[in-house]
């Protein structure tokens, strides 16, 4: 089959779904989900959403230079100034589509302060802003007539020249996307989906790794395709771990405890009770993400733990029940009370920094491409994220790409020569077992080679055996009809290369990229 749309987009948090939502008056719009349209990182964002609102005492200059402070001064300031100027105004669109975000008494949103923010400036619902905003999304897509939804479809590769068996240069600015090919479940084929304009919105990479907080969908899909289309990828190194996943050994992916409950006060401690973060940095638990993984993950290879707690039954029991009643409830079905009991809790791959580099449009090295969301590299985390700031960057680009999309959109027109995809090819009766092994084995050698802390030998050592690992995959994708499950492991091993060779390109211990042949330099 063949589908024409003015806009495709592949993926479906609050970065494809937001820009769906902006361009469909404009033109039809294909929304491609490979599950459903819940299962998305954003359904997963406990913390919430960072702009500035309360100007008696917060300002744009502090956000940006927090922002500049976390990523370790690799951020680009003028990205930076781009989301946080343009942050009040999609707070104001993200409530006009329907999101409830909590209030004080007074009728004031209800702000909350994370790690590395030097005010009170995130908004939330409760423990589980994402869900809101999801469902909030979900409902406003549903209800506008020129947004197709196809949940349950997955996206193989992008159209590019490469296709149409024309010769493309070295230089990416060459090369044009006419749209993706996309598996539909039903049918088993892989149908054309051409566009005047694609975009990427496909999430992180967190199911690269064993430990992750992230949905297992997120495989990196959007970053591989791009890659594999000779597309600008950068900043992969730069890969941070969430320091607060409950520990329970056997989930995947790992339930999150926001940050926003050290905010609110919790403290870590040691398995022996100690408190250990005065050792690590003058911000204590509150310090950027980057220290206190470190701090963590350091604690328990000093002690040979596999775990440290967060301490929050110092505080009032209802009102900690009041502001996380999700991790309450989790925490209790474990066993554990979280205002009486201490909360096991270890590092987990929580988000990318780096991606699809893209300009302050979104648009993408590849002409007709945009890129929005985690799997876009805009700029503003630098060497590491600041909390919250990535639902925020969603909105403002999602809100650039769109303006940008509409006013070019008129001057392209759809490919008319584009072949359909060769889905020749034999399943084998034991591919399932050695697709599932091999992304076991992607998962092991991330987590142990290109985790918090790095090494030439750890990242020569993961580079040789994922070597292994793309050679007898692409030998098994070229004799195998397309599936998932193929496709997510190629995607998989497309990522971790792209993480492990800019690691090692990076000679230097910076923001999240932490190795111990180049020690960090003292400031």
């Amino acid at each position: 089959m063949v589908y024409q749309y003015d806009y495709l987009v592949i993926g479906s948090g609050i970065a494809g779904m937001s820009f769906a939502l902006k361009v469909a008056h404009t033109g039809r719009v294909a929304l491609i989900c490979k599950t459903k349209l819940e299962e998305a990182n954003t359904y997963l964002a406990q913390g919430g959403v960072a702009s500035v609102t309360n100007l008696a005492v917060d300002n744009f200059e502090k956000h940006i230079e927090d922002t500049m402070i976390a990523g370790d001064q690799l951020s680009d300031i003028n990205a930076v100034k781009k989301v946080v100027e343009g942050a009040p105004a999609q707070i104001e669109e993200l409530i006009k589509w329907g999101v409830d975000f909590d209030k004080d008494e007074t009728g004031a949103f209800d702000l909350h302060r994370e790690g590395g923010h030097s005010e009170f400036r995130i908004l939330h619902h409760q423990d589980n802003t994402g869900a809101e905003i999801q469902e909030s999304l979900i409902e406003a897509v549903k209800r506008n007539p020129n947004i197709d939804i196809f949940e349950g479809h997955f996206a193989i590769e992008i159209i590019t020249q490469h296709h149409l068996g024309k010769i493309v240069t070295r230089r990416t600015s060459d090369i044009t996307c006419y749209g993706a090919y996309v598996l539909n479940p039903k049918s088993g084929k892989v149908d054309t989906y051409l566009a005047k304009v694609t975009l990427m919105a496909t999430g992180g990479v967190g199911a690269v790794y064993k430990t992750t907080t992230n949905p297992l969908v997120a495989t990196g899909d959007g970053i591989a395709m791009v890659y594999r289309a000779k597309g600008t990828v950068q900043d992969m190194e730069f890969v941070q771990f969430h320091p607060t996943a409950l520990y329970h050994p056997g989930d995947r992916p790992s339930f999150l405890i926001t940050e926003a409950m050290r905010g609110y006060g919790a403290v870590l401690r040691n398995l022996k009770g100690e408190e250990f973060m005065h050792r690590y940095d003058p911000r204590l638990s509150l310090a950027p993400r980057d220290i206190v993984a470190r701090a963590i993950d350091n604690e328990m290879k000093l002690h040979g733990d596999d775990h440290v707690y967060l301490d929050v039954t110092h505080k009032d029991p209802e009102e900690t029940k009041h502001h996380f009643p999700n991790i309450y409830r989790k925490c209790l079905s474990l066993g554990i009370d979280i205002t009486k009991d201490y909360i096991p809790v270890a590092p987990a791959a929580h988000y990318l920094c780096g991606g699809i580099k893209v300009d302050y449009n979104g648009e993408s090295s590849i002409k007709q491409l945009y890129a929005v969301g985690e799997c876009a590299c805009t700029g503003l985390h630098g060497g590491n994220r600041l909390a919250s700031n990535s639902l925020i960057e969603a909105v403002v680009y999602a809100e650039a790409a769109a303006r940008h999309a509409m006013s070019v959109i008129n001057h392209y027109t759809y490919r008319t020569d584009v072949p359909a995809w060769n889905d020749e090819g034999t399943r084998l009766p034991e591919e399932m077992v050695l697709i599932t092994q091999s992304i076991k084995e992607v998962n092991q050698i991330m987590s142990t080679y290109v985790g918090i802390v790095r090494s030439n030998l750890r990242l020569d050592r993961a580079w040789n055996r994922l070597d292994i690992l793309y050679e007898e995959t692409e030998r098994l994708f070229k004799r195998s009809k397309a599936s998932r499950e193929i496709c997510e492991l190629r995607n998989i091993i497309n990522v971790g290369y792209l993480i492990m060779r800019q690691a090692k390109e990076r000679k230097e211990s910076r923001g999240l990229h932490y190795t111990i042949d180049y020690p960090p330099v003292e400031k």
